[in-house]
């Protein structure tokens, strides 16, 4: 799943650990993911870090953040995988067209090598459509969330989508629940 706009707030780039809100029903979301038997993974573009915007140890500390709220929950991410790079911006070596910025699959092959995730029996939860074009160009269910950019997005771009989504949720407790139904 992504991170921010669809586990948590879309607030812009993260750049204190106090910005990092997930939204209430992230915890069940999670709860019912695992529940299923699924493992709930985060992959998430970061290029905060290449624009200079914060360190790379601060994306650390913001995921620390969002697994100490969760685990008052009693829920904890599987994995989490995240991309520091940007093609055009900052300087090297985070400034490179790089194998795991989305919509690129390196995250999602990384996790499936990792924690032996079937892509092709795997879901991916988004609040933009490139989130959804990389789980159908990578042999993933895409999931659209209305929550973060995914009601504009749907409102205003789905005209241009080259790839519908499989399924369109409210947010990502919907998404769950479709999830274990399909």
């Amino acid at each position: 799943m992504d991170r921010d706009g669809t586990v948590s707030h879309e607030v812009g780039y993260i750049n204190h650990v106090s910005r990092m809100r997930p939204y209430p029903f992230t915890p069940d979301a999670i709860r019912v993911i695992q529940g299923g038997g699924l493992l709930a993974v985060l992959v998430t573009n970061q290029a905060g870090v290449a624009r200079g915007y914060f360190e790379e140890d601060l994306v650390r500390q913001v995921h620390d953040r969002l697994q100490g709220i969760l685990a008052l929950d009693g829920v904890q991410l599987d994995g989490i995988y995240y991309c520091p790079h940007h093609p055009s911006a900052g300087d090297p070596p985070y400034r490179c067209d790089c194998d795991c910025r989305k919509p690129k699959p390196g995250m999602l092959l990384q996790a499936a090598e990792e924690l032996d995730i079937d892509l092709a029996r795997s879901f991916m939860v988004g609040d933009k459509i490139s989130d959804v074009e990389m789980a159908v160009e990578h042999g993933l269910t895409g999931i659209l969330v209305k929550t973060g950019y995914g009601r504009g997005e749907l409102e205003h771009q789905s005209h241009t989508w080259r790839i519908r989504p499989h399924f369109i949720a409210e947010n990502l407790l919907e998404a769950a629940k479709w999830i274990l139904d399909n």
